[in-house]
């Protein structure tokens, strides 16, 4: 490019310029600065009060999660052994039933005898 055609470049591109501002109201460019410089603040602080709940929170999941998984594995451990009471309790009725018919009522007997609430169904 040659020395002359930089130039108009130039000339075009502060003219362009000129026009531009003459376009917006500098009152209005420094009240947009302003807002955009409040919205920064309140962003950074959100991000402040985002990283200490984060902080906080790993802390006290780094203090709760130890009881969680032995909880955890107490209550596996007392499914098991309830799963084996249970194995066991109808291998003994299926015996007795066997040896002895009429030992267990039958269902419309069942429900004469239990008058407790059912407490899955809302009443």
């Amino acid at each position: 490019m040659e020395q002359s055609e930089k130039d108009a470049i130039g000339a075009a591109s502060e003219e362009l310029s000129r026009e531009f501002k003459t376009l917006i109201d500098a009152e209005d460019l420094d009240s947009l600065k302003h807002l955009q410089h409040l919205i920064l603040g309140r962003l950074q602080d959100s991000n402040a009060v985002l990283s200490h709940f984060n902080e906080y929170s790993e802390h006290c999941f780094a203090e709760v999660s130890s009881d969680f998984s032995r909880n955890t594995r107490l209550l596996r451990s007392m499914k098991s052994d309830l799963d084996y009471i249970f194995q066991k309790l109808r291998s003994l009725k299926a015996k007795i039933l066997a040896t002895y018919p009429d030992a267990f009522p039958d269902d419309s007997t069942i429900e004469a005898l239990d008058r407790r609430p059912d407490l899955e169904i809302p009443q």
